[in-house]
């Protein structure tokens, strides 16, 4: 499956659907627009030209945030360098699946974290049940 930002001057690659995607609420996610697929990293392809971001708010970022350098489109993220340092693994990728038709999404489930009252520590709460893409109920 192959999308692309807006302009198109940024593809991603995925060899399948997402397990699931994560519609996260915390000030990160909400504020890039990412609805996350997670993957490993050898199951994606970018390529094109993105600018990158970590986060100034936290003193350990663990995810670079990728954007189109031409129309502004949060296309996915990869782990920092810090973090495979710390943790000795680079075990997973986040793409953004609002890119891709939610056609080609059909029976993945969608989730909804609450990271905005996630304080770190253990799993995190859901703001609302889960569902699945579906003909008839789209996220």
């Amino acid at each position: 499956m192959t999308t692309t930002c807006l302009c198109g001057a940024v593809s991603v690659t995925i060899d399948a659907k997402p397990a699931f995607i994560n519609d996260c609420n915390c000030s990160l996610c909400r504020k890039t627009g990412g609805a996350w697929g997670y993957f490993a990293p050898a199951s994606v392809t970018a390529s094109g030209e993105t600018a990158t971001y970590s986060r100034a708010d936290k003193s350990s970022p663990a995810v670079d945030i990728h954007s189109c350098t031409s129309c502004g489109t949060t296309t996915h993220w990869t782990r920092t360098e810090a973090f495979i340092a710390q943790y000795q693994t680079n075990d997973m990728v986040g793409v953004n699946m609002r890119l891709f038709d939610p056609e080609d999404l059909s029976g993945v489930e969608v989730r909804y974290p609450d990271g905005k009252s996630w304080t770190g520590g253990d799993s995190f709460g859901y703001r609302r049940e889960a569902m699945a893409i579906s003909e008839t109920t789209r996220w």
